[in-house]
């Protein structure tokens, strides 16, 4: 007999003005991205950022090693700045341990996995789901390995790509392996974008199929409601 999973509920899920819901696997820690950010300044977010950091500059052996903390926090903030710009509402990393690869066969078995995971807002031409569910694969060529999906929330399609990461970004020239899911609200006007990304190429059906389950699981109306009726 298989266990019934076990959810924890975000407070974000009893937020009034929330108008999609999911959830993740165990692995996955959210970035709070409105606190790293200071939205709105003032907010009591801003005072957790600073009450969260002071321990850590203080801990910091010496000033270069502060300012060197600094410098990488701003450079991640100004990362989560331009996901916000194009829509990301929701990002996370996810640490897995690599317990299926044979380090006969190359694999690195006992290794970390890490992986990053976004769920992101996208403006559509008004169309019906099914359509703007195909549209989505077409116009870009990089789209490999798509699959059109009849998910619980509507029609969608996955697919993956992946690329090499530009020069001189300070990132390590390995390939990135990246599985799109793309969900078309049923207002026709826009969708939703599930994105993982990871340099564990060799992981990418487990990565493909993680991403499935995590799809199958979105909802466009509260699921609460249900509950708590």
């Amino acid at each position: 007999m298989t266990a019934a999973p076990r959810f924890m509920l975000d407070a974000s899920a009893e937020d009034p003005g929330a108008d999609v819901w999911f959830a993740e696997p165990a692995g996955f820690t959210a970035i709070p991205m409105a606190a790293l950010l200071n939205h709105p300044p003032d907010g009591p977010g801003a005072d957790g950022l600073r009450a969260a950091l002071g321990p850590l500059l203080d801990a910091a052996p010496d000033e270069t090693a502060r300012e060197r903390f600094v410098a990488q926090l701003a450079s991640g903030q100004q990362l989560l700045a331009a996901l916000c710009e194009v829509g990301t509402v929701h990002c996370s990393i996810g640490l897995h341990r690599d317990d299926v690869a044979d380090p006969g066969e190359g694999g690195s078995s006992g290794q970390p996995l890490l992986s990053f995971f976004t769920l992101s807002w996208r403006d559509t031409a008004v169309a019906p789901p099914a359509v703007t569910a195909a549209r989505t694969v077409t116009p870009a060529g990089h789209h490999t390995r798509i699959e059109y999906l009849d998910l619980p929330c509507g029609p969608a399609t996955l697919s993956e790509s992946v690329r090499i990461l530009t020069a001189g970004t300070g990132l390590p020239q390995e390939p990135l392996l990246q599985v799109h899911a793309h969900l078309p609200h049923p207002d026709g006007r826009r969708l939703v974008v599930l994105a993982m990304c990871t340099m564990a190429v060799e992981r990418r059906e487990d990565y493909r199929r993680l991403l499935h389950q995590i799809a199958e699981l979105v909802s466009f109306e509260n699921p609460l409601d249900d509950v708590s009726g």
